[in-house]
């Protein structure tokens, strides 16, 4: 695989920096650029950031001294530098909209952690193990934006990203028709640490905007088809979601109750999971985990602190599973919300591209 230019858009903000950890030595991509809001522009990165830093380890070398440019004055600049850029900028929705079209315009392919553009029915929204047949759609958004490199596509909310691929390997064989999901989320997932979200400590927040409307939604569009030029979601399983906030750092956990066409014994479940991979294990994309589904038999697992780095935190943990009352099972599940769910999601969507051509 040849080495390809990559800016990043939005870098200073706590996506952006898990990038530059994520890219600094990176097989496939170099980091030629970085990009923020006028008020960070002209500085180095290192003094851009400055104490906002919110990574454990420091800031890459290969990036530190590099002037931080403007995300929207200097499109056309950025994008005569990159082969794409990774986007996590922190704007009204309809400016990042347009942002991103103007990247794509300028023959940039955009690969976006935002959520502007989930909701474009010619805009791909990848979970690469799930459904990466999605990146087909690229060739009809290129007709209507008029590019021949340019395209957007966007990773899904982080809040999905450990019940959605739970659920996956189960629908095939059994029909998911119904599922309860409620999220224990990370203040990482709001961009804080605990130093900047001290109302977090001693206490649970019932309320993150936005959130459930997207944890209900979005999983609809990954299980949808491509139809001539648009994606058409899915009309089941239909998903109920309650999201909270909770004092972690990092790592999503989900709650998961769902109710089966033709219910599963649990020994099923638990093979399916085991037995799960994707195009991304196929071709052995840089930042694949090994095995993506792992399933924990003790009765305290997964947690965050223990479990939330599997894998370099691109792995999804499962574990309680148990019949209900209710519905047909339960169990629980665990995501890293800015590695798998953010950043590392984004960068492994990008290598698909990358293998698949789109950068070419």
């Amino acid at each position: 695989m040849k080495k390809f230019n990559v800016g990043i858009i939005g870098a200073t903000g706590m996506v952006g920096q898990r990038f530059s950890l994520l890219l600094e030595n990176h097989p496939w991509f170099n980091v030629v650029a970085v990009a923020a809001s006028p008020r960070s522009a002209g500085k180095r990165y290192e003094d851009a950031v400055g104490a906002k830093w919110a990574m454990t380890s420091p800031i890459p070398a290969n990036i530190k001294d590099m002037i931080v440019m403007d995300a929207a004055a200097d499109v056309d600049k950025i994008a005569s530098m990159a082969d794409f850029v990774f986007c996590a900028v922190d704007m009204k929705k309809d400016e990042i909209k347009a942002l991103e079209e103007r990247y794509a315009k300028a023959e940039c392919p955009v690969v976006s952690n935002n959520s502007a553009h989930r909701g474009t029915p010619d805009v791909p929204m990848v979970v690469p193990e799930i459904n990466p047949e999605h990146i087909e759609i690229i060739s009809a958004q290129r007709k209507r934006l008029g590019t021949k490199r340019g395209f957007i596509a966007v990773k899904s909310n982080c809040s999905l990203q450990s019940y959605v691929p739970a659920l996956h390997p189960l629908m095939a064989g059994f029909g998911v028709e119904k599922a309860l999901v409620c999220t224990y989320q990370a203040i990482s997932g709001a961009g804080k640490t605990f130093d900047t979200m001290p109302e977090i400590l001693d206490n649970v927040i019932p309320y993150i905007g936005g959130e459930e409307e997207k944890s209900e939604q979005e999983p609809l569009k990954i299980w949808g088809h491509i139809d001539g030029d648009k994606i058409i979601n899915a009309e089941s399983p239909s998903i109920t979601a309650q999201c909270l906030r909770v004092p972690v750092s990092d790592g999503h956990m989900a709650a998961v109750f769902a109710s089966f066409r033709k219910k599963p014994a649990k020994e099923q479940m638990i093979e399916a999971w085991k037995n799960f991979s994707g195009v991304p294990q196929e071709l052995q994309l840089p930042s694949a985990p090994k095995q993506f589904l792992n399933y924990f038999e003790e009765d305290n697992r997964p947690q965050a602190k223990l479990d939330r780095m599997l894998e370099n935190g691109m792995a999804v943990s499962i574990g309680r599973l148990r019949e209900d009352t209710q519905y047909d099972y339960k169990f629980v599940c665990l995501s890293h919300n800015t590695l798998r769910g953010a950043a590392g999601g984004a960068v492994l969507m990008a290598e698909l591209l990358a293998a698949k051509g789109y950068f070419d």
